[in-house]
């Protein structure tokens, strides 16, 4: 009963100093090294004390019990979340488990939508090899690694990433503490009060996002749609050459239909007549989506083959050369009613994870005017 008093008394100092660190976001930008170095050194204790002592409390029988065991879990949580500084807790293999608040803010994505997904989806595609060296090696437990990363949603700004290794109880693998830090300015605080500018160019891109589900709004809703190849014409329509450079549109469940392709108006009329003689069930993408998997983002895809091969024998990624894809299940109510693919080539911009939630947004509405036909 004594320890564990004194480790309350130890969470209890420990949140009293946090709470001095989120007073001390205003201070002068030149002094914000100081309170980040604190911060971080809080983490450490955090990591390196408090953590193992709360293991070593629990495999000793705590005298508390599981009710004085759910209440420390749920401070600790509590202090994660309350935490000053964007701070993300992930598996080996970069996998997000949790974000806190701040790092919610910070990233521009909500932790429903980033959990369970890889923490490099939100980088630029230049950082990720090195991001998950690195998280690699504080998993073998070759010591904390720090490196200057870029955010997708705003690739000009570099961020600092401090990686700590993290050993939960009760689980045997190593998680990964990462910590962002926005190089030369301040970090946003949860509650967004003094954060930074906003950024115009993202401010345009979202602005054009919300033009582009308008679009598809009025062109799904202008008119009555007779036939399920007519609704997904319109989309494809809407979609090519403001969004994507490619638009592949396959109907139904099981045995998606060829449906439509639109390619960029330069192509050989060769190459769109061969990827739409080829067969759904060829597409691992496809397919996969059509079971019912979730919307499939990739920058530079690794595997030629990953949308399989048209009716002259290439392989469609290097023929079209796609530099990023979305592979998007049309989903209402957990049934699938076909897959929308879309494609970007070149020197175009990637795919970035805001736009593929503003797909999947799209594919509900496109998927729901599907169902709805087929009631008639």
């Amino acid at each position: 009963m004594v320890q564990t008093e004194e480790f309350g008394e130890e969470l209890a100092d420990f949140v009293r100093r946090v709470a001095e660190l989120k007073a001390a976001r205003s201070v002068p930008r030149d002094e914000l090294p100081t309170v980040l170095d604190a911060a971080l050194f809080e983490l450490d204790h955090v990591a390196d004390q408090l953590w193992p002592w709360y293991e070593r409390l629990t495999s000793n029988g705590n005298p508390g019990g599981p009710s004085t065991d759910r209440q420390e879990q749920q401070l600790l949580r509590a202090i994660f979340q309350r935490l000053p500084l964007p701070v993300v807790l992930l598996d080996r293999e970069t996998t997000v488990r949790r974000l806190n608040f701040a790092a919610t803010n910070f990233t521009g994505v909500r932790a429903g939508y980033a959990t369970g997904r890889p923490l490099t989806g939100f980088l630029a595609h230049s950082d990720r090899a090195a991001f998950r060296s690195q998280a690699a090696a504080v998993a073998r437990g070759e010591g904390d690694r720090s490196l200057t990363v870029h955010l997708q949603q705003r690739p000009s700004t570099p961020v600092h990433a401090t990686l700590a290794a993290l050993h939960p109880n009760g689980e045997p693998r190593t998680a990964i503490l990462v910590v962002l830090q926005p190089a030369g300015s301040r970090v946003p605080s949860a509650e967004g009060a003094s954060g930074p500018l906003p950024d115009l160019a993202e401010t345009t891109r979202h602005a054009a996002q919300m033009d582009l589900v308008d679009a598809m709004t009025t062109a799904l809703l202008s008119e009555p749609a007779k036939t399920r190849a007519a609704v997904l014409e319109r989309a494809a329509r809407v979609l090519h050459g403001r969004f994507a450079d490619w638009v592949v549109a396959d109907d139904g469940p099981a045995r998606p239909l060829r449906t439509w392709v639109l390619g960029p108006a330069e192509r050989q009329r060769e190459q769109v007549t061969d990827l739409q003689a080829q067969d759904p069930a060829a597409c691992p993408l496809v397919v996969e989506a059509a079971r019912g998997g979730s919307t499939a983002l990739q920058v530079r895809p690794e595997d030629p083959d990953a949308f399989g091969r048209d009716a002259s024998g290439a392989p469609v990624l290097v023929r079209a050369n796609v530099t990023s894809l979305l592979c998007v299940p049309l989903t209402v109510d957990g049934a699938v009613q076909g897959v929308l693919t879309l494609f970007r080539s070149g020197a175009r911009l990637a795919f970035s994870m805001a736009e593929a939630q503003v797909m999947d947004m799209m594919s509900r509405h496109i998927a729901l005017l599907l169902r709805n036909l087929d009631r008639e």
